[in-house]
């Protein structure tokens, strides 16, 4: 019957018998932390990519195709929005930096449950601003939130064992 209906068929098909839901988490429930500290109130994460960059190969007589193979990994920055507010540490990090006094730092961005309990999470290492963006005004938009931005560098990310394993764990109980 497996090889019939598929083999995502057949696991929706267990996961209806066991009671198990696989929905997709919802992307607005995070929190940002870095050395150590939460450093929440964030708005927007972007950045959270990873890509394998590839060599290709010619190979004489052979015109059908090119061997491709990996190289390395490459990360983009990551773009860290947050409402503006006296403190002040994302802008004393960079300004820091801008001065060429680089802090490295690594941290934790988490996404959470309904309840605000950490599913999964990924680490970046390394980091330190590279670029910052302040609020855009408006005086005739009474409702906007006065918005900061930090772009930040960093030597790689990781998704730990146990994150991974506890998203799995969650999912089961």
């Amino acid at each position: 019957m497996v090889a019939k209906l598929g083999l995502n068929a057949a696991f929706a098909a267990g996961n209806d018998l066991l009671g198990i839901r696989f929905d997709p988490y919802m992307s607005y429930n995070f929190l940002v932390e870095i050395d150590g500290l939460l450093t929440g109130g964030f708005t927007e994460v972007s950045g959270l990519e990873s890509e394998i960059q590839l060599e290709e190969y010619q190979e004489g007589g052979r015109n059908d195709y090119v061997h491709k193979f990996p190289s390395r990994t490459v990360y983009p920055n990551l773009v860290l929005s947050h409402g503006l507010t006296a403190i002040d540490s994302l802008w004393d990090w960079y300004s820091s930096a801008s001065t060429g006094q680089i802090k490295l730092r690594s941290g934790t961005i988490m996404l959470l449950d309904r309840k605000r309990l950490p599913i999964t999470w990924w680490n970046f290492k390394n980091a330190y601003p590279v670029k910052w963006v302040g609020p855009q005004f408006d005086a005739s938009n009474d409702t906007q939130v006065a918005v900061e931005r930090v772009e930040l560098v960093h030597q790689g990310i990781s998704k730990p064992a146990l994150a991974r394993g506890l998203a799995v764990a969650r999912a089961i109980v």
